[in-house]
């Protein structure tokens, strides 16, 4: 043990230094510590987990990536069919990292009942789709399964339901305008198999998903024509990366879009809590060093004599320095053990039971307000509350170098 730490750790196991003067200033400093962390883990893990959540449902009905034709089509309709006649169809063996690709077409059309009508996009699924994304929204019943014989089973949004008054089993149709407008529409005869809410108001609002048979039918495709591809991926930290590598390994005549770009406003919106989410790690980091410091300063001035005798005994500045930054390091310490054991406590009652929620689910695509708790942000913000704090101690360390041992020992 080293003479600064062995004085550092007398002066913080004396009774004298926790009934002193300065003890409720160093409470109030550890307890600023303890909240800016509680504080800062609060702001990181949900917003984190409002970001994950909302790419969470943007990706399961629409894939990272969308492999499409070049075209002026800016609608959700698909108007010029692709093959699945591609290379890299069944499986993108050509690039890394990608999990599943499937073929799906869409088409409008409106839902009539005896009473009231719905625009709705009808997306089409084939055998290849993935069924797990969905799985996780689904509320009631179950979902289809599109093998072999054209099957006249969908699965709709609660929304939809609750506005149109259907229930799973229901039987309802739709009619599809065709492209010439002299000619009568087609008429789908549809049964409610599977009921899903998203909480994402522009896919519940719009989509129903059913047989891609039926899109092949009135667009007169074959069965080897679909409207788009959609590319899932094991990492979405690797979109753009992986959107690259994509669009190179497919024909030129095909067109690559990501997520990102296709829902630009929604991920804007949620990059907005990366803004929101430095602001109150700077404030807080920057609120716990000023209180740190103050305990700081008002820990040495009482100790001015000590500061004094040391001197004396031939302690050099450096020497002393060290003595009152070991002291500070054990209350940064302190806080930091405080904060981090309140705040995940919180983060993960949230997480079990959910206790908190928005008050407009609509506004924000979650009734319940996420939380992610990840070991890496933990550990980063720790050291770097750690360090910012220890660095800020250095300034008022200096007064040490200023106090005269002669005065300091006649200092009462």
């Amino acid at each position: 043990m080293n003479y600064e730490f062995f004085i550092a750790k007398r002066i913080i196991g004396s009774k004298a230094y926790k009934s002193s003067v300065s003890a409720p200033i160093i409470k109030i400093g550890i307890a600023a510590i303890a909240i800016g962390i509680i504080v800062m883990l609060i702001a990181i893990a949900t917003g984190l987990g409002l970001q994950k959540k909302v790419r969470e449902k943007v990706v399961a009905f629409n894939g990272h990536i969308t492999i499409n034709n070049y075209d002026s089509n800016v609608s959700n309709e698909s108007i010029v069919p692709i093959t699945l006649e591609q290379d890299f169809y069944p499986n993108f063996n050509t690039v890394e990292g990608i999990k599943h690709i499937q073929g799906v077409a869409t088409k409008f059309g409106i839902i009539r009942t005896e009473t009231d009508f719905e625009g709705i996009v009808l997306k089409g699924v084939g055998a290849d789709y993935d069924w797990s994304y969905v799985e996780d929204f689904l509320v009631e019943g179950e979902l289809p399964t599109y093998v072999g014989a054209l099957s006249n089973d969908v699965v709709i949004s609660s929304y939809l339901a609750n506005r149109l008054g259907f229930k799973v089993g229901d039987n309802f149709q739709t009619v599809f305008v065709k492209e010439t407008i002299d000619k009568p529409p087609f008429q789908r005869n549809f049964k409610i198999v599977g009921i899903f809410n998203s909480g994402f108001s522009d896919i519940d609002k719009t989509f129903m998903i059913g047989d891609l048979s039926h899109i092949q039918r009135m667009n007169k495709w074959s069965a080897t024509q679909i409207g788009n591809f959609e590319v899932y991926l094991d990492d979405f930290n690797q979109l753009i990366e992986k959107e690259q590598e994509i669009r190179s390994k497919t024909p030129s005549l095909l067109d690559t879009q990501t997520i990102e770009e296709k829902f630009e406003t929604t991920f804007e919106w949620i990059k907005i809590f990366d803004n929101n989410t430095y602001g109150i790690i700077v404030i807080m980091i920057i609120v716990a060093g000023i209180n740190m410091i103050t305990a700081l300063l008002v820990l040495i001035l009482e100790r001015t004599q000590m500061i004094g005798i040391l001197k004396a005994l031939g302690s050099s500045n450096t020497s002393i320095r060290k003595v009152f930054l070991y002291n500070a390091t054990y209350l940064i310490g302190l806080g930091l053990f405080w904060g981090n054991s309140i705040g995940l406590a919180l983060l993960f009652a949230q997480q079990q039971f959910g206790l908190l929620k928005f008050p407009d689910p609509e506004q924000y695509y979650v009734s319940v307000i996420p939380v992610h708790i990840g070991l890496g942000y933990i550990l980063l913000l720790n050291i770097g509350t750690f360090i910012a704090c220890f660095l800020m101690l250095l300034i008022p360390s200096v007064i040490i170098t200023k106090i005269s041992p002669v005065k300091a020992i006649r200092f009462e």
